[in-house]
């Protein structure tokens, strides 16, 4: 009887042991799952769904086509008046996977107060801005938990509004375009307790991010505090610590052939084209277009106070550009040593 016992004790036990097991890998497939999504939303849904709404406008469905495309045209204006967002998409469970994935932080070191508008500077852009993503466009991180009351937009290229479908995705996550028209609506015609991120070195910075390479594009990027300045918008500094790790990238030379392709795609099109790669999807060890699954942590300053001023000098604007510059260093200082950096490194600015 004993010997029964002990034999049955370790088949359940063994029986436990395979069910932990198969959740976890299950549980694996479903983080690859939801960022697999979002990488393929990123690069191509936008080109997709033009190019499925084109071809339905060519069948017997094309009055669908037709019926959505009137509604785009009477939604056009819609992405610059704050968009359309959605609980119910920001809290997907999915979002959570993909949090897991790396898994994605978001940390918060001071209170915000509902009463004022806010920017937030996040650094350093990276291949997708994936930390950006997760803890401001969707509930993952809490974001709403951490800061009540408070209403954050992620800003990205008014391109992607134009697109059918991704531009209503997008903006049920809180997504905005990145433009003076809508920055101008947010901060001033939606009340207070709003915040818009903005990746201030965008896809300048972009061309450079390379794993353990801490540098941002900033010194003369000076357009988001002149809005700040002219909203009495309160600037926050943002820095995701791992956002570069995720993704490996060829990094053109200056005066490369491959860098004046890239510059004249940023000058004209909006984005840089970058060479890059991560891993596999069935295999870590392999080349593909899923991010490496490194932590991101995303750390949130201390708000610097902004007057308003409808008509700023240029003095002005240096002045609390360069008070900026001076938070994000500190902040970067402050916790570099926390999330895995040695005390000897320094934030390159650029």
């Amino acid at each position: 009887t004993t010997l029964s016992l002990s034999t049955g004790s370790s088949i359940l036990s063994a029986l436990q042991d395979l069910f932990w097991l198969s959740k976890s890998k299950v549980e694996k497939q479903l983080q690859i799952i939801s960022v697999l999504q979002w990488v393929l939303t990123f690069l191509v849904m936008g080109i997709a769904c033009t190019l499925i709404l084109m071809y339905i406008l060519c069948t017997d469905c094309w009055a669908i086509a037709a019926l959505y495309l009137a509604w785009l045209v009477f939604d056009w204006n819609t992405p610059k008046k704050g968009g359309r967002r959605s609980q119910w998409v920001r809290n997907w469970a999915i979002w959570r996977y993909f949090r897991d994935y790396f898994p994605i932080r978001l940390v918060k070191t001071h209170n915000l107060l509902t009463t004022r508008n806010y920017i937030f500077g996040y650094h350093p852009h990276g291949i997708m801005g994936l930390g950006a993503f997760c803890n401001f466009s969707t509930e993952a991180t809490g974001v709403s938990q951490k800061f009540p009351g408070i209403r954050p937009y992620l800003a990205t290229l008014a391109g992607n509004f134009r697109m059918p479908i991704l531009r209503d995705y997008l903006m049920s996550g809180g997504i905005c375009p990145v433009n003076r028209d809508s920055i101008d609506y947010i901060l001033s015609k939606n009340g207070s307790g709003n915040a818009i991120i903005i990746v201030v070195g965008g896809a300048a910075e972009s061309l450079n991010c390379t794993p353990g390479k801490n540098s941002v594009t900033l010194k003369n990027r000076k357009g988001f505090v002149k809005l700040a300045l002219q909203h009495g918008a309160d600037l926050v500094p943002v820095y995701s610590f791992g956002e570069n790790e995720v993704y490996k990238q060829v990094i053109f030379e200056e005066g490369s052939w491959g860098r004046w392709v890239q510059k004249k795609f940023q000058k004209h099109i909006g984005f840089a084209p970058c060479i890059f790669h991560g891993r596999g999807l069935f295999s870590s060890n392999t080349w593909g277009l899923l991010p490496y699954s490194k932590p991101i942590t995303t750390v949130v300053g201390e708000p610097i106070t902004i007057p308003k001023i409808y008509n700023p000098s240029q003095k002005e604007i240096d002045f609390y550009h360069s008070m900026y510059v001076n938070s994000l260093i500190k902040l970067f200082d402050k916790y570099k040593s926390k999330f895995g950096l040695p005390e000897t490194e320094v934030l390159e600015v650029n």
